[in-house]
């Protein structure tokens, strides 16, 4: 029995994939275009091309490759590429909220988290997770934050393993694999706590809100929208140079230019910092997690070092110039790129 198209199209993203589904769809047994239905449109996806997109491990395992990662190993994936941001036991609250705490053995007896019936001050990962599956797959998509999919398939288990050793799922010497984690599956402390018996699953089911709808002195027009707040608008780069260059869709700037600044090297300056990671925790004129870039110039000016200093610091990473909040290494840019950067900032980040 073949894959329904509809399970392709949500599987898949982008225009690769659409092809794939279309090709199901007029030969579902070849996977092959009919001869002359399309001219000159795309080509057959090759196997190679959809193993790349088809990555997702799904809450029955489905997707989940062999392999094998103890929590010693995990301890040392996580020291060496997680532990900046998320702290060496996973309870960092500086630059992501935790990865552990909030579960008890309690807890893992019941399959459901007490703490969030009863209203917790702080959530960590742990109380919130009901699939191991959506763990293993998250670091494996999109872990480390400035490196993503860098880690192998032992490494992903590893780091898995330690993350549930840390919330006292599996011992210390624990060995996970596709072998076993179905049986850690049983063990989640919030393994039970996704349910459907409410209104935004069933519309039929318990209503999510008690208030009454109001229907009195209500708005002649009602607007829908959604807004960036200022803090949040130049965390990624200008999104108005981000789209194709296609199509009705297009990004609002977010970045403000200068008329008279050298369009071409800000522009790069820019996407350098975003390729970087670095736009996520700095701003250009005011302290996100760390320092603006301004404020960074600001204290280095006339400083004959700072530029390899501030180089070194975006290359490697740091903790302790600007308080207790680590930096992670910028992995994803080469040295010509940190110089750029660099001088740039030192410049004093011009728009």
């Amino acid at each position: 029995m073949y894959r329904p198209t509809e399970l392709f199209l949500r599987r898949c993203a982008g225009m690769l994939c659409w092809s794939v589904a279309l090709l199901l769809v007029a030969n579902p047994a070849h996977a092959a275009p009919q001869e002359g239905r399309w001219p000159g449109i795309g080509r057959p996806a090759t196997q190679a091309e959809v193993r790349a997109w088809d990555i997702d491990v799904r809450p029955d395992f489905q997707g989940l490759p062999k392999g094998a990662g103890s929590v010693a190993r995990g301890q040392d994936v996580w020291e060496a590429k997680c532990a900046s941001c998320h702290g060496v036991f996973g309870e960092s609250n500086q630059v992501f909220t935790p990865i552990v705490g909030g579960t008890t053995v309690q807890d893992m007896q019941r399959g459901h988290v007490a703490s969030l019936i009863k209203g917790a001050d702080q959530r960590s990962t742990m109380m919130k997770l009901a699939h191991v599956s959506t763990l293993w797959d998250y670091i494996n998509r999109a872990m480390p934050w400035t490196n993503p999919r860098s880690l192998s398939v032992e490494e992903v288990y590893a780091v898995t393993a330690y993350i549930l050793n840390l919330a006292d799922v599996v011992p210390g010497d624990f060995t996970l694999s596709d072998a076993n984690i179905r049986d850690v599956q049983k063990k989640l402390p919030n393994r039970d706590g996704m349910t459907s018996s409410h209104g935004m699953w069933a519309v039929h089911g318990k209503a999510d809100v008690l208030n009454p709808p109001c229907m009195r002195d209500c708005a002649p027009e009602a607007q829908i929208a959604s807004v960036l707040p200022a803090a949040a608008r130049p965390a990624h780069g200008n999104l108005a140079q981000q789209n194709r260059v296609f199509g009705p869709v297009r990004g609002v700037p977010t970045m403000a230019q200068s008329a008279t600044a050298p369009v071409v090297a800000v522009d790069q300056a820019h996407s350098l910092a975003n390729k970087g990671v670095c736009l996520s925790c700095h701003q250009v004129d005011r302290k996100l997690v760390g320092p603006g870039f301004r404020e960074v110039a600001a204290r280095y000016r006339g400083d004959a070092q700072a530029q390899a200093l501030l180089a070194a610091k975006i290359k490697r990473g740091g903790q302790g110039a600007w308080g207790a909040v680590a930096m992670p290494p910028a992995l994803n840019l080469d040295d010509a790129e940190i110089a750029g950067l660099t001088r740039w900032i030192l410049d004093g980040a011009p728009d």
